[in-house]
């Protein structure tokens, strides 16, 4: 059985800009959505945020500039996404699993039937940390040479053209598998996350492992398994039981 895709993927996709500092860089990644079909645009902590300015640069771009949301954290602009790929030029010592944007793009547009996705783009001089970096289910590097410095709009353009393409390529897909569940969000993983940690602390379980290369791995069995939201919430619930359990026996043994 087939299903359709919307009738404009891109129209589900989310562009996040981490902290960008030129207002002429946040207008060519307009003008960039503005040519492939692309309308939110979200920026966390942006340096200078002039929407007249940025109009005036990315001419007849006013329905995209008005729609511009301004956030505070990374958490915020992603909390209802239900697919995060954060975008590098740089190779990491972190083990993630780094794709091409030309075959991450059907994954990402099946994507949008569920719900918003998010690309995530770093600072002009130096990108996305590596705990940004964790947030992003999948991590994609633009294929380079050995000068791997692209322009922040030409980044977004990039993103965004191999997107293009796979929508145009794809006027209906495979559905994906049936569930029972709608997927999990980013909002939802990221409590999982932190109440998963605070109940490996609670039995020790970092006294001799890294707590953040653990989290890591956590963080990517998660992301590779396709956990839906129910999912998520019963291994958040474990979680919180563990921690229930070793507050009352602590309790019981005062």
């Amino acid at each position: 059985m087939t299903t359709a895709l919307p009738a404009d993927p891109l129209a589900g996709i989310r562009v996040v800009l981490v902290e960008p500092k030129d207002p002429v860089n946040i207008a060519g990644a307009v003008r960039a959505m503005a040519n492939m079909g692309a309308a939110e645009l979200t920026l966390v902590r942006p340096r200078v945020f002039e929407p007249e300015r940025i109009e005036t640069v990315a001419h007849g771009t006013r329905d995209l500039v008005a729609r511009i949301r301004v956030c505070g954290t990374v958490d915020e602009a992603l909390a209802d996404c239900v697919r995060v790929a954060g975008y590098t030029a740089r190779r990491r010592a972190a083990k993630w699993t780094v794709r091409d944007p030309r075959e991450e793009a059907g994954s990402l547009l099946g994507a949008t039937r569920d719900g918003p996705v998010a690309l995530v783009f770093g600072r002009e001089d130096a990108g996305l940390t590596n705990a940004e970096l964790e947030r992003a289910h999948v991590v994609i590097t633009i294929p380079t040479t050995e000068r791997a410095s692209l322009n922040l709009a030409q980044a977004v353009l990039v993103a965004l053209y191999e997107l293009r393409c796979a929508a145009r390529d794809a006027a209906r897909a495979l559905a994906p598998p049936r569930k029972d569940a709608p997927p999990a969000s980013a909002a939802q993983l990221e409590r999982m996350f932190a109440d998963a940690e605070r109940a490996l602390a609670a039995l020790d379980f970092f006294r001799t492992r890294n707590p953040e290369l653990v989290m890591r791995t956590v963080r990517s069995l998660a992301f590779r398994s396709g956990v839906d939201a129910r999912e998520i919430d019963l291994v958040r619930a474990m979680a919180i039981e563990v921690l229930r359990t070793i507050d009352r026996i602590r309790a019981e043994r005062a």
